[in-house]
């Protein structure tokens, strides 16, 4: 059976069901298929059969009169006592949920995962505030506050907080050389920016960073920090933050090359990689049981590797200090200030510098200014990297990317207080960390301690440690970040993809890095525009069961503004050359907007103007309710497809008595 509607409203709480909603039960029993908009001329002789049905939806999101009133504050009582529960608090805060649960088992291994990671993290720190243009000590200072803040507010046991190599590179590019001062600062905002985009639930602006523009970004990042460390391998002085502008001041400067730094640093590039290969190598069949040797050395092998950047800091460091006299043939870190960073707050009131032998004060204001996007950028790439921490390792679980924003915000927060520059997850040592049999966050506290231990009681051997020998750390590192294994996956997969990929890695390396990633970003937006602006159509010409022929159109999505006058003109164009009734399939149009709904009402007001029957088969509650915000004219929607010829006889019953009027 049909209806006519009379004054219809649908409100569904599953709009993908239609059947459910639309088919519903009358007040007589009856089924309902079909209505028309009541404005529809001649709507006395409708496609209702029996008496006047009204449809009978969901009410739970309609308020009539006074019950749709309610008083303010039972509202917010109601809303602050669903969200101050023991589930929110535990989820809040995860080291309630697991601390009662530790046991010994766990203890050990964190412990061995904690002291593993914090063997890789100190030569890693020292290296990375090289990339951040800023004294070898600042990298300490950001590996051991925020590992243990994130114990407590951390969601994934594997993600070793820290200084990382791309959140270096992206304080380089935003301090531009202006000092510790602004890092800290930007340590700050940075962690600010992302506890308040948790706190809102913002982290779903991660998304709208594709696949390809991560990796066109991350394949970047790895050039220009590998650029950045060709100058130490050389000891030459490059200057710059572009990856075409610091290979200028290269081979500006490359007549002055130190033959001392580049044979050790090229020596213990090879090292470094020869250890890593080894590292992989195992003894012993690949299926079945090992022998207690055999176990022992596999695991001896991943241990010497896994300790591949200590043993080469220690070696090297033993070489600076043999050769040193009073000066050296190798360039070495110097000095790094001995115990523990005073606890102060960032810089909010300015600070003093010198200029040209006159102390000069730079205000807050100007600090932000200096800043620039870099107070943007650096939280969202700083969340990037640790949710792909996250679901590297999660399992199949799925990923609290609000909780996230919260535990590394407060992370970084803490580490301004220590005069540390911006950190994240580093993925490098997170595999380290889950492959050493982490079982909890506590992993992060020994990885801290042995940091705390190392400034102590280590700082005057660092003085030794060639700046060769970290570049090369990081070279060994970094090269293994570009992604060159996903462009023939990419370009298999989708040819547009692999372009906006390669738009990113160039935008990158000519343009400053933040600058690179929203031109990435902004592309894809492009992109998703032009799909939503054009959508796939399929036109059939069929016939329904008693011989009638029938235009049938199906949109692939949502009917949205880009799109519409697209839509527009092809149901138009075809429509006139076919010159028979039109159908429009909206089986697949799961949202609409205002626009759509005017161009819904010219379309049937053309329809009308030209006697031509159009009707709109299997429409979503929610898309008919915005349709019905215009009223508009001649406006048929049905369910089944056995009610077209009866609509069709209805219509054409219609136009003979619209005719025979006239």
């Amino acid at each position: 059976m049909v209806f006519q509607k009379k004054s219809f409203q649908i409100h569904s709480e599953d709009d993908n069901n239609t059947a459910r909603d639309l088919q519903g039960e009358s007040g007589g029993g009856r089924k309902m298929f079909a209505y028309e908009n009541p404005s529809l001329s001649l709507s006395g002789d409708s496609l209702k059969t029996g008496s006047t049905v009204d449809f009978q939806g969901s009410r739970d999101f309609i308020f009539q009169g006074n019950e749709g009133k309610k008083d303010t504050l039972p509202w917010l009582k109601q809303k602050a006592s669903s969200k101050l529960t023991k589930k929110t608090l535990y989820k809040r805060i995860p080291v309630l949920g697991w601390a009662p649960k530790y046991d010994k088992a766990a203890a050990v291994g964190d412990i061995l995962a904690g002291v593993t990671v914090g063997l890789m993290v100190i030569p890693q720190a020292l290296a990375y505030s090289g990339i951040a243009g800023l004294p070898p000590q600042y990298g300490l200072y950001g590996s051991f506050i925020g590992a243990i803040v994130y114990i407590f507010f951390g969601s994934c046991k594997d993600v070793p907080m820290g200084p990382t190599a791309i959140s270096a590179l992206l304080t380089f590019q935003s301090i531009k050389g202006m000092g510790p001062e602004h890092a800290v600062l930007l340590c700050f905002f940075t962690g600010l920016v992302q506890f308040v985009m948790g706190i809102f639930g913002l982290g779903f602006l991660i998304d709208f960073i594709s696949g390809p523009v991560s990796s066109g970004f991350t394949s970047a990042v790895a050039l220009i920090i590998l650029t950045s460390q060709v100058k130490d391998i050389l000891g030459v002085h490059a200057p710059g933050s572009v990856f075409t502008e610091i290979w200028k001041n290269i081979f500006q400067d490359i007549h002055n090359t130190n033959a001392w730094d580049t044979c050790l640093g090229i020596a213990c590039i090879i090292v470094l990689l020869v250890m890593r290969v080894v590292g992989q190598m195992k003894i012993g069949p690949s299926k079945g049981e090992l022998s207690a040797f055999q176990k022992c050395f596999n695991k001896s092998l991943w241990l010497l590797a896994t300790a591949r950047n200590a043993i080469i800091v220690i070696v090297c460091g033993f070489i600076g200090y043999a050769l040193y006299d009073g000066t050296s043939p190798l360039t070495l870190i110097g000095a790094v200030p001995a115990g523990l960073p005073s606890l102060q707050p960032p810089p909010f009131g300015g600070y003093n510098r010198i200029e040209n032998n006159t102390e000069v004060h730079v205000p807050f204001v100007q600090m932000m200014a200096n800043l620039s996007t870099g107070i943007i950028v650096t939280p969202l790439i700083g969340l990037l990297e640790t949710i792909a921490i996250c679901k590297a390792f999660s399992d199949g679980k799925p990923v609290d990317a609000t909780q996230e924003l919260i535990a590394i915000g407060l992370a970084n927060i803490a580490n301004s207080f220590v005069h540390a520059f911006p950190g994240a997850g580093a993925l490098a040592r997170a595999a380290v960390n889950n492959s050493s049999g982490v079982k909890t966050p506590l992993g992060g506290l020994y990885t801290g301690i042995l940091v705390i231990l190392a400034l102590l009681f280590f700082t005057p051997f660092f003085y030794y440690i060639p700046k060769a020998a970290l570049a090369a750390i990081i070279i060994a590192a970094v090269i293994f970040m570009v992604e060159v294994r996903v462009v023939k996956p990419m370009w298999r997969s989708k040819k547009s993809d692999l372009f906006l990929g390669v738009c990113t890695f160039v935008a990158c390396l000519v343009l400053p890095l933040e600058v690179g990633i929203l031109v990435g970003i902004g592309l894809n937006v492009l992109f998703i525009l032009y799909h939503a602006a054009r959508p796939k159509i399929s036109i059939e010409r069929l016939t329904t069961s008693r011989n009638t022929e029938y235009l049938m159109i199906t949109p692939d999505r949502c009917l949205i503004f880009p799109s519409t006058d697209y839509v527009r003109n092809l149901v138009t164009k075809h429509s006139i050359r076919q010159g028979i009734p039109v159908v429009i399939d909206c089986s697949h149009i799961y949202g609409a907007d205002y626009t759509a709904a005017t161009v819904v009402e010219t379309i049937t007001k053309d329809f009308a103007l030209r006697n031509q029957p159009l009707f709109f088969y299997n429409l979503k509650p929610s898309v008919s309710a915005v349709f019905e915000g215009l009223s508009p004219q001649d406006f048929v929607v049905y369910y089944d497809h056995d009610q077209l010829d009866d609509l069709l006889e209805k219509q054409n019953a219609k136009k003979t008595d619209t005719n025979n009027i006239v």
